[in-house]
């Protein structure tokens, strides 16, 4: 039978082995392995989108104004970043502020995939758009191009072209299924523009080489331009709309 010194130092015993048993951890407190950017950085990323649709409309309504024979009726937007353009220098450093956005919102629509592959491939082609716009190949002037021919940057600038509108559609395709109806819809509706208007603008492009007149080249593009930035535009606030990840609302309750 035990003494009770031995029950004394038994009790002692278990009260020492209390204080020094780590605490557990509330599992709703636990860090989830699975866990995305948190909301508000996120956020900010995807108004990067916004921002970068307002900003190119934006260029593409203040720089013209810097180039006295510049008409954005009859010419294309990258005659104003042409070599020898006046407008090149402003137009680059804005151009470098607009790809950072982009490149920005990539990350915040990357960030919103949570389990859903299609958005990811969204993020991705969104990235590469700007990734490609920092090395983008300027064209030469009319007047050069008519005069000497087109040089290897000429070329260059319209595989580009190409491949960001390439890279424009595969977002755009992936962005619809990712999304709701009405989403689907309005895409389906974004890229019967761009298809039409973008061939409107090709067919003057054997004309621009030539110096020749384009009356409505200018209006095409815009079209096309005004069309994408506001695809962007509405995807961002589609995800800025979308109701919270639950691992992520998990782990802050």
């Amino acid at each position: 039978m035990a003494t009770k010194a031995e029950v004394w130092r038994s009790d002692e015993q278990r009260t020492r082995d209390k204080a020094h048993a780590p605490r557990a951890v509330p599992e709703s407190s636990a860090p989830s392995a699975t866990a995305a950017i948190p909301s508000s950085p996120r956020r900010v990323l995807l108004l990067c989108g916004i921002a970068s649709s307002l900003l190119y409309v934006t260029m593409n309504v203040f720089v013209p104004m810097r180039w006295g024979g510049y008409n954005s009726a009859s010419q294309t937007v990258s005659e104003l970043s042409a070599v020898g353009a006046p407008t090149r220098p402003l137009w680059v450093v804005l151009a470098l502020a607009y790809t950072v956005l982009v490149a920005a919102f990539g990350l915040g629509v990357w960030a919103s995939a949570r389990r859903s592959p299609a958005l990811r491939v969204v993020g991705a082609s969104m990235i590469a758009t700007a990734v490609i716009g920092l090395a983008w190949p300027p064209m030469h002037q009319r007047e050069a191009l008519a005069a000497a021919g087109g040089t290897l940057t000429d070329t260059l600038h319209l595989v580009w072209s190409a491949m960001w509108g390439l890279l424009a559609l595969l977002a755009m395709g992936f962005g619809a299924t990712a999304l709701g109806r009405r989403f689907r819809l309005f895409t389906a509706i974004t890229v019967l523009i761009l298809v039409g208007f973008g061939t409107l603008t090709g067919l003057d492009g054997p004309r621009i080489a030539a110096n020749l007149p384009t009356p409505w080249v200018g209006v095409w593009e815009r079209v096309n331009i005004g069309a994408y930035m506001l695809w962007i535009a509405v995807l961002a606030a589609a995800l800025l709309r979308a109701p919270p990840d639950p691992s992520q609302h998990g782990a802050r309750t």
